[in-house]
């Protein structure tokens, strides 16, 4: 895969999450950036050019159904990717998809789930 240049942003309102994946893909190059909710994560995105986002979708202050939404009107070449651990993940996640998130993983996943998900949204981005 290749990552050269390319940054994402982690939104998630859990830190060990965060962690985790910031690990992940520290460890394969990318430039991570974190936020801790969806109102963080859309002030990230002005102020840094920012290629991938992967977005929890039940958050304090900005909900990430509503941030994905912000996200895809602001900048729509941004690729993201929404991930839940909530009991109804699947409706959730189903409804993101539909609203502009171009991959959705189920939390809790593996290292090869979230790399697999990067992988195929930038082979489809080009």
């Amino acid at each position: 895969m290749n990552t050269s240049g390319k940054t994402i942003l982690i939104i998630d309102d859990d830190e060990t999450i965060r962690e985790y994946l910031h690990c992940i893909l520290e460890n394969e190059g990318f430039t991570v950036l974190e936020a801790e909710n969806g109102t963080s994560g859309i002030e990230m995105i002005t102020k840094n050019i920012v290629d991938i986002i992967i977005s929890d979708l039940i958050m304090p202050e900005k909900e990430g159904i509503e941030t994905i939404r912000e996200i895809k009107n602001f900048r729509p070449e941004c690729r993201i990717i929404a991930m839940s651990g909530a009991a109804n993940r699947d409706n959730y996640l189903l409804i993101t998809k539909a609203l502009g998130a171009d991959a959705i993983i189920k939390k809790p996943f593996s290292r090869e789930v979230v790399l697999e998900a990067i992988s195929t949204i930038s082979t489809a981005s080009g």
